[in-house]
């Protein structure tokens, strides 16, 4: 089902004013909605581009950038076909090429929050997919996207809706090749994200995603270990006593970088002057 990058149409870039400094609702402006357009006319030429700028940009300069990521979706799923799974698709199309290296994606990612939230809008319910079952396909989507911006907002539906099931398929993905793919394992499923819909089930009881954690804490990459950190971080502001543990659990052999991460991870405790999460950072040097 994975396309090749040789098999991929000649798809321009995201456009190159997306760059730190410029107020982050115009991250999704005109020329995003331009290139969008062009980029799914080239794969879909059935495309009414006209008609979808029209429906894109009525409205939107008076949108936040959230609001106007799940905007460009609704317009998405005006003029691509009904079916959720052909949709899904010629968006895959459109994509440009995947990021292999850990360098973080940055800002120019942005210009991929209408796909993400087509999927969270879209791609839990069978009822847009021809009542068929869209979770492998919905799977598969967010693999692809969180290459090139990120699938973390977008996988929080489904942790809420079907959580044994999007953590089992996140498991397998821990030992993914492609360090976005780790790191989606573990940033997508934080309780407390900072901009996604918090996790109610994980904010109660983490247990259930501490196997990835775990699987993570040694990863090759600093960009996917410091997700694992301000996990454990956002776990600690409900249940500190457990990641007290964990830490001191982590800091039996631990090597320079996996004492870096326990330091990084208590690091608001230890500002608040908790004694334990003072002893455990000291113990971490």
């Amino acid at each position: 089902m994975k396309h090749t990058e040789a098999n991929l149409p000649s798809i321009p870039y995201a456009p190159r004013s997306i760059q730190k400094g410029v107020p982050l609702k115009h991250l999704l402006d005109r020329e995003a909605v331009d290139c969008l357009a062009r980029n799914v006319s080239l794969v879909y030429p059935q495309f009414d581009s006209l008609s979808f700028r029209q429906f894109a940009l009525t409205g939107l300069d008076s949108l936040g950038l959230k609001e106007r990521g799940r905007h460009i979706a609704l317009a998405l799923h005006q003029y691509l076909p009904d079916s959720y799974e052909k949709a899904i698709g010629i968006l895959l199309a459109s994509l440009t090429p995947p990021q292999t290296e850990s360098d973080e994606v940055g800002l120019a990612g942005f210009f991929y929050l209408p796909h993400s939230c087509f999927i969270a809008e879209y791609g839990c319910d069978p009822i847009y997919n021809g009542g068929i079952d869209p979770f492998k396909t919905s799977m598969y989507a967010q693999y692809e996207l969180t290459t090139r911006f990120t699938a973390e907002f977008s996988i929080r539906p489904f942790l809420i809706q079907q959580l044994d099931r999007t953590l089992s398929e996140l498991i397998g993905w821990t030992t993914d090749p492609n360090p976005h793919v780790r790191r989606l394992c573990s940033e997508g499923t934080r309780p407390r994200l900072p901009w996604g819909v918090r996790i109610p089930t994980l904010v109660a009881n983490p247990a259930p995603v501490l196997p990835i954690l775990e699987v993570l804490k040694d990863d090759g990459s600093l960009y996917v270990r410091r997700s694992v950190a301000n996990h454990l971080g956002d776990i600690a502001k409900d249940h500190s006593e457990l990641v007290f543990q964990i830490c001191e659990r982590w800091l039996n052999g631990a090597n320079s970088e996996l004492k870096w991460l326990i330091r990084h991870a208590i690091r608001h405790p230890a500002k608040r002057g908790n004694e334990t999460a003072l002893q455990l950072r000291a113990a971490a040097k």
